[in-house]
């Protein structure tokens, strides 16, 4: 799993892509957060939070995340270096974990800059200081796992299809589906009480816990759950292509 690991890394990080994205993320994040008129812009808000960055950045990361993962299995396969791992003794499941945890390492990297955010607001609270850490540590805690479950959806996207942009959008959807899809569907309110089991399937109840500051084990159990499953899946799908 190491070896494909680091594999995988030099393969983000070897021809700029994984730089580039962390600088799209990055700079699309400040934009929203400090220059265009919208309800995300903190000085609109006028509140020493972060609450709009963590609210934002899972739209941003279910275009992000599959982008990264898109690669993984679908250009493996249309490069035909796919059927060169089967050969080599790795087992499947090492080759899915080991480019699962390379997404999630980009991902993560994708948020580091925002601690300049939080410096940012932290100073120019009123008082200085008058920040949330409690709800600002659980957000980041909530949104390191958030990306672990974009990853392994995308790592899932990525081992269905042979080509890469159909990994892309089938990531996309299926990310969407996930957080938002599955929420706005029980909003409507069509199946009574099942509205509230309905919710608790996608990601959004479970992640916006998270923003308040709770960590509660059955969200994490949750999210665990959803990532062994998707891993369990990949791996299965990338087994039926050996």
């Amino acid at each position: 799993m190491t070896a494909i690991f680091k594999k995988e890394l030099w393969g983000y990080f070897g021809n700029w892509s994984a730089w580039f994205i962390i600088a799209a993320f990055s700079i699309t994040a400040t934009l929203f957060l400090f220059f265009f008129e919208n309800s995300s812009n903190i000085f609109e808000i006028g509140s020493a939070s972060l609450q709009t960055y963590f609210a934002l950045c899972p739209w941003l990361l279910m275009f992000i995340i599959p982008a990264i993962s898109m690669k993984s299995f679908a250009e493996e396969q249309q490069t035909g270096t796919l059927y060169w791992l089967f050969s080599q003794p790795v087992k499947i499941s090492d080759i899915v974990l080991g480019k699962f945890f390379s997404v999630w390492l980009v991902g993560i990297l994708c948020i580091i800059p925002s601690l300049v955010y939080l410096y940012t607001v932290y100073v120019l609270g009123v008082p200085a200081g008058n920040l949330d850490m409690g709800a600002t540590l659980g957000s980041y805690f909530g949104l390191v796992i958030l990306i672990a479950a974009f990853s392994a959806v995308g790592i899932l996207a990525s081992s269905l299809s042979s080509h890469q942009i159909m990994a892309y959008l089938l990531g996309v959807f299926m990310c969407f589906i996930l957080y938002f899809g599955i929420e706005q569907l029980a909003s409507y309110k069509l199946l009574g009480g099942a509205d509230y089991l309905l919710s608790n399937i996608g990601f959004y109840q479970h992640y916006i816990a998270f923003t308040k500051g709770l960590i509660d084990t059955r969200d994490v159990f949750y999210f665990l759950l959803v990532i062994a499953a998707a891993l369990f899946a990949a791996q299965y799908f990338v087994q039926k292509k050996k």
